[in-house]
């Protein structure tokens, strides 16, 4: 038996999210839930939200913010790298109350005449990780289902982005050419680490989970090029937060 054997849709969960957070009463329907800590900062130097819990990872407390937008509640959360941390923050997320979760962070390019911040949308991820195999049935992809509204959203905000395949992948250090070869044949032009495994959990759990990406470093047959990884000019990282609470807002 291996991990594509893991799969127990009728099994009951020996340890369930609701034993360990306290549901917060009126929490947002819908979060906003970012990778970045610069990302972080400018959102609580922009809108100075409230803080109204806090959930837990290796012994560090991350916030959960509150804030309104266009007259609307919602929630402002910095989540952990990582499929498997990702996801168990974001079953606590839905234990406390949310409904609807955008995620928005970077990804490498994999095609490099995607510029630098430009906005992808996916539309299916290939589920190199480990986490997705315990919420859905095996399959090299996993299809996401928001990802048509979300990309009707963008085209109503009249933002430039385009959709595309993502490869999922928690071994970054292991992204060899052979495979990334292999994953640009299958139609992936960006690589992250977190989308297959929240999108199973969003699916499973019947909660609506939302993602787009922007693109940061390339990763080509010419080696890997940084671009602008860890270094964001300030303007791009404002474009973007305001996109996705526009976007939110009309979830």
């Amino acid at each position: 038996m291996s991990i594509i054997d893991t799969f127990d849709y009728d099994g009951e969960e020996i340890i369930k999210a609701e034993s360990n957070v306290r549901r917060i009463e009126d929490f947002p329907q819908t979060v906003l839930v970012v990778f970045s800590v610069k990302m972080r900062d400018l959102f609580l130097n922009t809108y100075h939200p409230s803080k109204i819990g806090a959930l837990y990872a290796a012994g560090w407390e991350l916030p959960i913010w509150q804030f309104e937008y266009k007259g609307r509640k919602m929630g402002f959360f910095h989540t952990i790298l990582g499929g498997a941390g990702a996801t168990a923050l974001l079953e606590e997320l839905f234990a406390l109350g949310a409904e609807k979760c955008l995620y928005f962070g970077v990804c490498g390019a994999l095609d490099k005449e995607i510029a630098a911040g430009h906005l992808l949308v996916p539309t299916a991820a290939y589920r190199d990780e480990g986490v997705s195999y315990h919420y859905t049935q095996c399959s090299d992809f996993i299809e996401i289902e928001t990802a048509p509204k979300l990309a009707r959203i963008f085209e109503e905000m009249q933002v430039p982005y385009n959709t595309t395949k993502t490869w999922t992948t928690n071994a970054f250090y292991r992204e060899t050419m052979r495979n990334m070869e292999r994953r640009k044949a299958e139609g992936c032009s960006v690589v992250e680490m977190e989308c297959a495994s929240i999108m199973a959990v969003g699916s499973f759990r019947k909660k609506e989970v939302y993602q787009f990406l922007y693109a940061g470093d390339c990763l080509s047959a010419d080696g890997w090029d940084k671009r602008i990884l860890g270094n964001m000019p300030e303007d791009m990282k404002e474009r973007i937060l305001m996109v996705a609470i526009e976007a939110a807002v009309r979830l």
